[in-house]
């Protein structure tokens, strides 16, 4: 099974990905992005993109990649992903059902001021202009498709360790 925790910068996705992780049995953490660093080591590099996700083989390899990595281990991939593009979302979830896996799809949402707050005051990456111009692409993905795709966790008043106890229970039932 796949546990993908999905969401835009400041939601909380790495940090609740670690704690739910501790919280289900027989479960790793796979952070697809690590594919997407794969590809923007390639030299020469691939064609201009201001996001690895555009690149056509992204998509399949983090398909590919996970299927390989439960056929080998079993259990339960944790997977914090944004993925805010609705075409991008079914190529990735239809591929990793054609394989028989299945993906519990959880939002990571807090509201806009939040969000904003925690990008600015972020100790460890710093405040990123590449993390805020999220920030409506996300507001606009749930209004049109994301949140009715996926169980919502409203993070906006709960700390980490409270949206991962309510993700594993969500799992777990």
């Amino acid at each position: 099974m796949i546990v993908w925790l999905n969401g835009t910068h400041g939601a909380g996705k790495t940090t609740t990905s670690a704690l739910v992780q501790q919280l289900l049995p027989d479960s790793r953490v796979f952070d697809a992005e690590k594919v997407g660093e794969t590809l923007m080591d390639i030299t020469p590099g691939l064609p201009g993109t201001d996001n690895f996700q555009h690149w056509p083989p992204w998509r399949p390899l983090v398909v590919e990649t996970a299927r390989r990595v439960l056929d080998y281990t079993g259990g339960t991939l944790v997977m914090p992903m944004t993925v805010l593009v609705e075409a991008y979302w079914r190529e990735i979830s239809s591929g990793l059902a054609q394989h028989g896996i299945p993906v519990r799809h959880f939002v990571l949402h807090a509201d806009q001021d939040t969000l904003r707050a925690r990008i600015e005051g972020d100790t460890v990456l710093g405040p990123s202009a590449f993390r805020l111009k999220y920030l409506e692409p996300y507001a606009e993905a749930a209004r049109t498709w994301l949140h009715a795709e996926a169980e919502v966790v409203d993070t906006t008043h709960l700390t980490p360790a409270q949206a991962a106890s309510r993700i594993a229970e969500a799992v777990k039932s």
